[in-house]
């Protein structure tokens, strides 16, 4: 297995940052310790320095509330039962957790005391990657190997992999999305074996979990390895709803069209999961999508429909979709069509689909309005309705042409039409 060079100086690069530094200098008591925990600590040995920083502490959180105010800090009581409290410095947020413990677990929500024993603390974390801390000297501890792991690649779950998955659900998608984004080669076999056992555990979860997990194992570089890890597993269609395309996701991810984040991860998503609105719907209710998020799958499977249509595509049947359809839903339909069908699509539809993408040409529009209708004296109603639906269909006919010539055609088609049913 090949591994990763970890970067201490990532480290010093966390701590010099001085909204970090103050928070911590506030924070600082004696007999007391504030660190740095989880994922800040882990993207730091990556060298990847982000503006999300989670501490823990020994503080109880009522004197974590009492020393932000005392250094201007302000705190909001975010998870207080739980010991969480967000501190606002320099226009980000810092969550500060007093150290925990679990008392007892059902699968979704834990009753934990308050404890001061960093060790426990980060042992009842899911991952060895996530359960390192930075301690405001510069120490870093990790006692359970996450260094290690992360410098391997190997997301592990701390302890029992099926003990920690019983404690929370969540964490089968957890496993697979943390692989597809720090994971070298395949996933750990313990990891695996326990996500596969556990596979009708993620039904009991919230949707607006499972929403949030998936689609940002989407959007990891890893993703389609993860997908189709989970497809083989049997756990990629109680999340979906069915097997999915992993061959359609696969060339989604290789097009010129992947502009990252959350564009990355819908696109991914209708790619491996929509053939039709069915199965957009059906995802809307699966992943609690949002009405844009249902929207681009929705497009998405229009143009599919569209394209279906037609035998062959050229240039002036491209422009006539593109006046019809999604621009985005068609470039990613063509990208992850398979080699039997792409070849429908000539270099001319190609190139007049990049140009419209890339901004270098219009998306044809259709030139006439009701108003065009009434200055020619077609009174207001149906009949306008009748007139320009007629000449919309001409001008999809004749391929979507512009210019004066052709609009006085279309105004000519309008108000005939128009006329006819009077």
């Amino acid at each position: 297995m090949t591994g990763r060079d970890l970067r201490r100086e990532g480290l010093n690069a966390l701590l010099v940052d001085p909204a970090v530094s103050h928070v911590l200098s506030v924070l600082k008591a004696d007999g007391e310790e504030t660190r740095i925990v989880g994922g800040s600590v882990r993207d730091a040995l990556l060298g990847q320095v982000g503006s999300d920083i989670d501490l823990a502490t020994t503080l109880l959180p009522q004197e974590t509330i009492r020393r932000a105010a005392a250094g201007s800090l302000r705190a909001i009581p975010t998870g207080i039962e739980h010991g969480t409290i967000t501190l606002l410095h320099a226009g980000r947020a810092f969550e500060v957790t007093t150290l925990r413990e679990d008392v007892e677990t059902d699968g979704r929500h834990a009753v934990v005391r308050f404890g001061r024993n960093f060790t426990r603390d980060a042992e009842r974390r899911d991952f060895t990657i996530n359960a390192l801390s930075l301690s405001a000297d510069g120490e870093l501890h990790d006692t359970i190997g996450g260094e290690e792991d992360l410098r391997a690649g190997r997301v592990r779950f701390i302890g029992e992999a099926a003990t920690r998955i019983r404690e929370d659900a969540l964490r089968i998608l957890r496993f697979f999305r943390f692989h597809a984004r720090y994971g070298i080669g395949v996933p750990d076999v313990d990891g695996l074996q326990a996500a596969r056992d556990a596979a009708e555990a993620l039904d009991t979860l919230s949707r607006e979990r499972v929403r949030a997990e998936f689609l940002k194992l989407l959007e990891a570089p890893g993703a389609l390895e993860a997908v189709a890890t989970m497809k083989k597993a049997g756990l990629l269609a109680r999340i979906i709803g069915t097997e999915g395309h992993v061959d359609r996701l696969e060339r989604a991810i290789a097009s010129t069209l992947d502009h990252g984040g959350t564009e990355r991860a819908v696109n991914s998503l209708a790619a491996l999961a929509v053939d039709n609105d069915d199965d957009a719907d059906r995802l809307r209710q699966k992943l609690r999508l949002s009405n844009e998020e249902h929207a681009r799958l929705c497009a998405y499977a229009a143009a599919r429909r569209a394209i279906a249509r037609l035998q062959h595509v050229g240039a002036i049947e491209m422009r006539r979709l593109a006046a019809t359809e999604d621009l985005p839903g068609l470039a990613l339909v063509i990208a992850v069509m398979d080699e039997t069908n792409v070849n429908r699509i000539d270099t001319e539809a190609r190139r007049e689909l990049s140009g419209l993408l890339d901004g270098t040409s219009t998306a044809p529009t259709f030139p006439l309005s009701g108003g065009d209708l009434i200055t020619a004296g077609i009174p207001p109603g149906r009949s306008v309705g009748r007139g320009l639906s007629a000449s919309r269909s001409l001008w999809l006919d004749r391929g979507c042409l512009t210019g004066e010539e052709e609009r006085a055609l279309l105004l000519d088609h309008a108000v005939t039409h128009a006329r006819s049913g009077d």
